[in-house]
């Protein structure tokens, strides 16, 4: 009998101590939770509209035409900006245009992403712009689902959270949290699932168009009457013979990771994370795979001048890599680009070519300018750094001796006359604090 009584005191016991071990058995770690923002069709489109000047917030994608610069606030519009004195750059209007990330301008008539959506607007007065056509359901990147509408981004904020040891999500360094959130462990970054984001001289095209001109970074570019828009894994051609209702003519099919398009001649540089697709474009509403240049994992911006290929490669958790470099590529033979030479970098974003002088945006390193006429020795020939600003993309205009430069803390212009000692004209600032 004593024997069973100490048996059972023994279990008794063991249980109690299990039961104050799983009180006391916590966790708490820092996670980023995500949650899920969605749009209806009903509202995003009702909302376009042109509105007074607005401060420069979460700065997008950058592009001149004429005297204009326009900058796209992420998720939200774009900033028009009378740059007649780049000394004095002047905010005179926002398109209100939600969803919107891509823009590109022909003939006074500007294209724009609206979530799923292309809209037209005619800026021939900047100070009165009119909405003048759309094209629904053209943009497939955003899940639908029919009570709620597009899921378009996640809202990212910053949660502590506490599990014991009993949560199914202890240990876990992704989980759903609270229904309908995502929780990521902060060390871990963020999953892929959650991860989202060229051009010519301002000038008559080969049809006579007037056309804009855009940053490395970009997903739109117009070539004559045509709108060509890359999305994470497709090409798409938009016919604009009826320059308001805008026709997607094509999709096709690239690969994966596609990030930027660059238009040069008769063909298309398309920069994806695992290199730059060259595309025969003489047929403009079926452009043909030529080539492809690949390397390593990396985010990857590119731009073309001449018979080379500036190919800027990063890293960072949307980009996977550990690569922070400079590839200089011989397209001589479109069909068989050549690596020449690789230079290290910081870590390069946008960048632009000019009179043999290479302008880079090096993220938190700020903005660079290297002689580029010798491509073997260009990591050696660093003529200039302005280290005082974080940079990510750039336009220059050779005619005007200009540099336009965008980064998080603003729009920067510079007077590079002289390119080995660049004269900061102006800052345009953003609001944050």
């Amino acid at each position: 009998m004593s024997r069973i009584l100490l048996a059972c005191f023994m279990i008794g016991l063991a249980f109690s101590l299990n039961s104050c071990l799983e009180d006391k058995c916590q966790a708490t770690r820092q996670y980023t939770v995500y949650k899920p923002i969605y749009a209806k069709m009903e509202e995003y489109r009702n909302a376009v509209q042109p509105e007074g000047a607005h401060t420069l917030g979460n700065t997008g994608a950058l592009y001149i035409y004429q005297n204009y610069i326009f900058i796209n606030e992420l998720r939200e519009g774009i900033h028009i900006i009378d740059n007649t004195d780049p000394s004095n750059p002047t905010p005179i209007a926002f398109l209100n245009i939600p969803g919107n990330s891509n823009l590109a301008v022909r003939n006074n008539l500007l294209y724009a992403d609206n979530y799923v959506d292309l809209v037209v607007m005619d800026i021939s007065d900047p100070l009165n712009v009119k909405y003048v056509g759309r094209t629904e359901n053209v943009f497939d990147s955003y899940p639908f689902y029919e009570d709620l509408g597009y899921l378009v981004y996640y809202e990212e904020s910053e949660e502590t959270v506490e599990l014991s040891c009993s949560d199914l999500n202890y240990g876990r360094d992704i989980f759903w949290f609270q229904d309908d959130f995502i929780a990521v462990d902060v060390a871990f970054g963020a999953p892929e699932v959650l991860s989202s984001q060229a051009g010519f001289d301002s000038a008559n095209s080969s049809d006579g168009s007037n056309i804009g001109q855009s940053g490395s970074l970009a997903r739109f570019s117009i070539i004559d009457k045509y709108l060509y828009s890359v999305s994470e894994y497709d090409l798409r051609v938009f016919d604009l013979k009826d320059p308001v209702n805008a026709e997607l003519a094509s999709t096709i099919n690239i690969g994966w990771g596609i990030e930027t398009i660059f238009p040069y001649k008769d063909n298309l540089f398309i920069g994806a994370n695992n290199g730059m697709y060259i595309y025969d474009n003489s047929d403009p509403l079926n452009p043909t795979q030529l080539s492809l240049f690949q390397h390593a994992t990396a985010c990857d911006p590119v731009f073309v001048d001449g018979e080379t290929a500036y190919v800027t490669l990063r890293d960072g958790q949307e980009c996977q890599s550990f690569s922070n470099q400079l590839d200089v590529v011989d397209i001589s033979d479109l069909s068989a680009p050549q690596l020449l030479a690789t230079h290290p970098m910081q870590h390069p974003h946008g960048l632009s070519v000019s009179n043999d002088r290479l302008y880079l945006c090096e993220g938190d390193f700020g903005f660079k300018v290297f002689d580029v006429s010798d491509y073997h020795t260009i990591g050696e020939h660093q003529l200039a750094q302005v280290d005082d600003f974080s940079a990510y993309d750039v336009i220059t205009i050779s005619p005007r001796n200009l540099a336009i430069v965008i980064g998080k803390d603003g729009l920067y212009q510079f007077d590079i006359t002289d390119p080995a000692s660049p004269q900061r004209l102006s800052l345009l600032p953003t609001g944050r604090e």
